[in-house]
């Protein structure tokens, strides 16, 4: 019995480290902010409205946002409203002017983290300035600057294949000042690529600020 403790002990003191190395992501949210009478949304495969707080989201000690300042590039280069850089200035207040509106139907922007990067979470503000749902969107990771190989799908709630990328099996969601967190499972790449295809409100895409979490 006292050889069977000595061999499972430092299992067990390896286990509580590594549980102890991680902790609860810590975001600076924007103030809430509906403007006048919220719109029903009328869309299927919906999360239900959470009860409480959001469950702390749990990552390595050490992981920092690693898009703050970074270059982002679109499938749309003339955005409709603001401009591309607004995706990773840190400002996330929903007010009119904070977020770049790009173009109708199946759109993407993507950062360049500029080398490859271990990912833990991947948050995203669209618009939360009034409660609307966005269609299609897939989130994808990959060291290929073009996504022709190596491409990880990280979130996926497609469920027409709007975007060509396969059928999603993830719950469309309601925008709101929190911000969708994304797992990003620890997988290492260096650019991060999120879809859209218009919204329950209007046919186009916007971003208010796309934030990614992993180690330095």
């Amino acid at each position: 019995m006292s050889s069977l403790r000595a061999l499972l002990l430092p299992a067990m003191l390896m286990g509580s480290l590594h549980a102890a190395d991680k902790v609860p992501l810590v975001l600076e949210l924007p103030r809430p902010l509906f403007v006048g009478t919220p719109v029903p949304v009328k869309i299927g495969n919906l999360e239900a409205p959470r009860q409480g707080s959001r469950p702390p989201f749990l990552v390595p000690v050490g992981t920092v946002n690693l898009a703050l300042g970074k270059k982002v590039t679109s499938s749309d280069s003339e955005p409709l409203l603001g401009d591309l850089d607004q995706v990773t200035d840190g400002e996330k207040a929903g007010d009119e002017g904070n977020f770049v509106e790009i173009g109708n139907r199946s759109q993407w922007v993507q950062i360049d983290l500029e080398a490859s990067k271990e990912l833990h979470a991947i948050v995203v503000w669209h618009f939360h300035s009034q409660a609307r749902v966005y269609k299609g969107v897939v989130v994808q990771v990959s060291d290929t600057k073009d996504f022709t190989t190596g491409v990880e799908t990280l979130f996926n709630n497609d469920i027409d294949n709007l975007n060509g990328l396969g059928v999603g099996k993830d719950k469309n969601y309601t925008e709101t000042a929190e911000g969708k967190i994304v797992d990003g499972k620890g997988i290492k790449a260096r650019y991060v690529r999120l879809y859209s295809h218009g919204n329950t409100s209007t046919e186009t895409n916007h971003y208010t600020e796309v934030e990614v979490y992993g180690l330095p």
